[in-house]
């Protein structure tokens, strides 16, 4: 009887691989060959379900993009304004295990994505989504009463997003100087100030 094979999960596999190789060696060793052997798979079972490795890369960092959102939707029902923005912004911090490795992920396509219109592209979709959801946020949250800041909110998200990036990349680059209460309280102590 032939054997009956999840193509949907295999596929899953691969790009799970294909994640965990990047988080821990780095993008540069991420080779179809590292995948195949991470996964436990042939690069001709590569080659069946992708184009070549930046279909990979990408679909992996696509899929990692999917896990976020969906946490973050989670995170966010029924709740709004600047509660909402809490929750958005926190969870883009690497404040535990699952976070440190997406941020890991996503940091280390940055300079890929300079090279490469494509990746630069979804990087960019993926960046302004994010940034959409921020400034829209914020709107909430002075509509309502919760800030009161007269700052441009396009600034004030540009702003927020440049400190979760930084604040990640701190963490990563000088673990010894930050920590992750650190960061957190970085975080909350921008946001209160908000509604002074």
């Amino acid at each position: 009887m032939p054997k009956i094979v999840d193509h949907d999960e295999r596929r899953r596999e691969v790009l799970t691989a294909a994640r965990r190789v990047i988080v821990r060696d780095g993008i540069d060793a991420a080779t179809t060959r590292a995948i195949a052997k991470e996964a436990g798979y042939s690069n001709g079972v590569l080659a069946h379900y992708f184009d070549d490795k930046d279909d990979i890369l990408l679909s992996a960092l696509r899929q990692s993009h999917q896990r976020i959102r969906d946490r973050l939707t989670r995170r966010v029902q029924g709740v709004s304004g600047l509660a909402a923005l809490r929750e958005v912004l926190l969870d883009n911090l690497p404040l535990d295990a699952e976070r440190t490795q997406e941020t890991r992920l996503e940091v280390s396509f940055w300079s890929r994505s300079l090279a490469s219109d494509h990746l630069a592209e979804v990087q960019r979709s993926e960046a302004a989504e994010l940034r959409a959801a921020v400034r829209a946020l914020l709107g909430e949250a002075r509509d309502s009463g919760e800030i009161t800041t007269e700052e441009n909110l396009d600034d004030l998200a540009e702003h927020l997003l440049a400190l979760i990036d930084g604040l990640s990349l701190h963490l990563l680059l000088y673990p010894d100087r930050l920590t992750r209460v650190d960061l957190e309280r970085l975080l909350l102590s921008t946001l209160d100030r908000l509604t002074r």
